[in-house]
Parts: C-alpha cells; structure tokens; sequence
C-alpha cells in the first residue's frame, strides 16, 4: 500500500448543531446549474461515443462553459427576445484517434440542445440560445494517460476532493423545497413560474429564514395587481410546504422575490420571458452550482473543482469528489455511531486512482462510542471503495451519479 487512510474524530461541532448555518440551492434554471448540467450530459454523451467507437473512454474535460445572459424587451402581458442566449462550450476533447472520428463540436451542441429543450419549457433551443464550441485537443503528455495499453488509469491531476454525510434538517430543506417548485405538481398548479428557482436558508440557532427567488413569467401577468396576488398565493404555498414538513426550529420565515418593490412597475417584479435570468439578467458558468450532494453548504468544507463536465476515467475533480460524497454516506449509514463524517482523497498526477496520495475520515461520534472501536469499519469501506474503483469509473461514464 503507497497511501494511507487516516482517521481522526472531528475537531469542530456537526454542522447541525453550529449556531449559525447557511445553505443554498440553484435550481435547473438557474444560469450555473444549466452550464453544470449541460456540461455534465456533454461528458456522458461524449463518453458513450467514445466507447462506441474506441472501446473506451478518451480524454475530456468540458468543464469551462459559459452562459451569456442575452437581452429581451419585457412588458405586462409578454415581450421579445432581443438579443439570444450564447452557451460557449470549452476545454479539451479530443477528435479521435488515427483514421477513426468522432464529431465531438456536433455531439456537444446536440446535447446541449436537447438537454435545454427538455428542462426549460419556455426555451426555443434553436431560437434563442446560440452555440460556441471552444474545444482543443489536449496536451500529448495528457493524452498519452488514455493510451490502451495501460492496465490502469492515473490521475491527470494534483488535486484533492471532499464529501460529507449526512445532509442536516436545513441542507434537507432547501434541496427539497426546490425540486418541489420545479416538480410537476406546484408547475401545475403555478404553471406561471419559471425554472431558475434559487432557495437560500439562514439559520440562527432555531430561527429559520428561507428566501425564494422565482421569476414569473411576464406572459401570465397583467397587471401589477395581478403580480402581488399570484406572489401571495405562492408564498402561501411555500409556506405551507416548509411547515408541514419536520424542520425542528421555533421560527420559520419565508421570502419571495424580495427586491419586489409595489409601485414601480416592471423594475418592482421579478418576470421574465422565458423563465430563467439567463435570457437578460444573470449569466452562469460551469462549477459556480451545487456541489455533489446537490446544495452549497457554507459550513461544509468544499473542493474547488467543478465535478461536471470532467471525464469519468482520469480526473480527480470529479471522480475523488463524487467518491467522497458517496464513501461519506455510506459510512453514515453503515457504521453505527457515526453521527457525521468528513471523507477527503488526495491525488497526485501520474499515480494510480485507487492509490491516492491520501484518503481520511473525519468523524463526530454518537456519546459512548470510541473511535478505536469503529476505525476498522472506516478504513474496510474507504478501501473497498477505492478497490472497486474501475466499475464506480463506469458508473460515472454513463452518468449514474448526478453531480449538481
């Protein structure tokens, strides 16, 4: 063995009993999660041509998108697109290899076309987002890491990567209280909404304060008056799904749109055309999103590496993270007595992915339990994952784990 799996007990309180906790969650769409998304989906796209074609997955890394904001002309009742969205498409992939193509720019813009004609309904992916693809050819010292006749793939970069487990009430709330406003029966209900949701909860000891940004569809409102009665009926229902659920503190306040201002016209309403702020206000970029576990908890240690878009064979900024994520709530799960868990993998370029440069746990323990005692149980299941590695590297190819 070339590493070693450290285990210590945590020196800083769950996050759960921390007095202050912030939380946020970017909804699919929002100008981030798009780019995170569509990176992603390119990457398994581009991973299953491969395979198709060579047998195995080559070097990617679409991991550099960037979303454009484009301009519209808003009024009550509807408006124009004025000026399109435009998703630029960037990094490395490489064209193929000898006699043997593969069409890497017409399979990313397909995908990406796709992706956003199946997840925002106002979105003409034709009409209103133009496409950039900016991907090169790699490093010849980084592609030789996918040569076939390696028994192994290395790691393609120095990085390191973190998870936890499990999410805490609030992390809980915030990521299910988004996908209920994107889910199909409050769309139903509010067919009025857009898609680029964002929820942010603050916590003070047991004071909760949820704040919604939502932007309403400028097709659907008539009137001023119109707007702040259909905010009403929304808030109404958010707050109703917030208490109805276990939240465990004594207040909870929750806010909609609050740059809301009555009285001055448009600049008082959050509406768009096409329901994300992507179309005039807000552009988004890949790894600025939801991490792994699928919000942005500030009291959480975090990697800065954007797990979408990264290839699913060599790289550490999306393997060792999703591996993280998934090691840590596994061993939440399993081994009794763990209250919370850090898990962070260390890599080095060159070295072997199930041999990385260093593999820890970090651990709160339930009163009455050792560390002695379930250490062995911790480093069994960090070992056992970093030995399967090669069919979790497959999963990943086929897009099995999401990663915003």
């Amino acid at each position: 063995m070339t590493y070693g799996i450290m285990i210590q007990e945590s020196p800083v309180l769950p996050a759960q009993e921390q007095r202050v906790e912030i939380v946020e969650r970017k909804g699919r769409g929002h100008p981030d999660t798009i780019c995170d998304a569509v990176a992603e989906r390119i990457s398994v796209e581009l991973s299953r041509a491969y395979t198709r074609v060579f047998g195995r997955v080559l070097h990617h890394n679409i991991d550099k998108g960037l979303l454009v904001a484009g301009q519209v002309s808003l009024r009550l009742g509807g408006g124009e697109v004025v000026e399109p969205m435009r998703l630029i498409i960037g990094d490395r992939a490489t064209m193929g290899e000898g006699t043997k193509i593969v069409p890497v720019a017409e399979i990313a813009v397909a995908t990406a076309r796709d992706w956003l004609k199946q997840n925002l309904r106002r979105v003409d992916p034709d009409r209103h987002v133009q496409y950039q693809v900016e991907l090169k050819p790699a490093s010849p010292e980084l592609r030789s890491i996918f040569d076939a006749r390696r028994n192994w793939l290395v790691a393609n970069d120095t990085s390191a990567a973190v998870g936890d487990a499990p999410l805490t009430p609030t992390e809980r709330r915030v990521r299910d209280l988004e996908r209920f406003l994107n889910g199909a029966k409050f769309k139903s209900e509010f067919p009025e909404t857009g898609e680029d949701v964002k929820v942010l909860a603050l916590r003070r000891e047991r004071d909760l304060l949820v704040t919604v940004a939502m932007p309403v569809l400028a097709e659907s409102v008539r009137s001023e008056v119109a707007y702040f009665r259909l905010k009403a009926r929304i808030l109404r229902t958010i707050q109703d799904y917030v208490q109805g659920r276990p939240h465990g503190c004594g207040q909870v306040r929750v806010r909609v749109n609050a740059l809301d201002r009555r009285g001055e016209g448009l600049n008082g309403m959050y509406l768009t055309l096409l329901g994300t702020s992507a179309e005039h206000g807000d552009s988004g970029q890949v790894g600025r999103g939801n991490r792994v576990c699928g919000v942005i908890a500030l009291n959480r240690p975090m990697s800065g590496e954007a797990a979408a878009g990264k290839n699913p064979v060599s790289h550490v900024g999306k393997i060792y993270n999703v591996l993280a994520h998934e090691l840590a709530v596994r061993i939440h799960r399993q081994v009794s007595g763990v209250q919370e868990v850090t898990v962070w993998l260390c890599s080095t370029i060159g070295q072997r992915l199930d041999r990385p440069s260093m593999a820890a746990a970090s651990v709160n323990l339930t009163q009455g339990v050792s560390l002695s005692r379930i250490r062995p149980a911790i480093e069994h299941m960090i070992q056992d994952g970093l030995d399967g590695l090669g069919s979790f590297c497959e999963s990943l190819a086929r897009g099995k784990y999401p990663v915003w």
